[in-house]
């Protein structure tokens, strides 16, 4: 946002391309997470809220990456002015 204001418009383009990059890490180790976890969903309540809580956690990093990857797309064809 500071960087289109100033008139930094590449610069925006990798600010947006390094946070979408951190949050494919963060979506992957949170996949790795999973698959790795000694517990499921099912074993109660601590299964129950762990999942509950990281997979809305994770549900709205994978939104947000989305939404980041069509705003750095627009920011890189010149959609956006001061």
């Amino acid at each position: 946002h500071h960087a289109i204001l100033t008139g930094l418009e590449q610069q925006a383009v990798y600010a947006l391309v390094a946070t979408v990059w951190l949050a494919l890490v963060f979506t992957g180790f949170q996949g790795m997470e999973y698959v790795e976890a000694p517990f499921t969903i099912s074993d109660g309540i601590y299964g129950s809220t762990f999942f509950l809580a990281t997979g809305f956690h994770g549900f709205h990093v994978i939104i947000g990456t989305l939404f980041l990857i069509i705003c750095g797309i627009r920011q890189y064809l010149g959609n956006f002015s001061p």
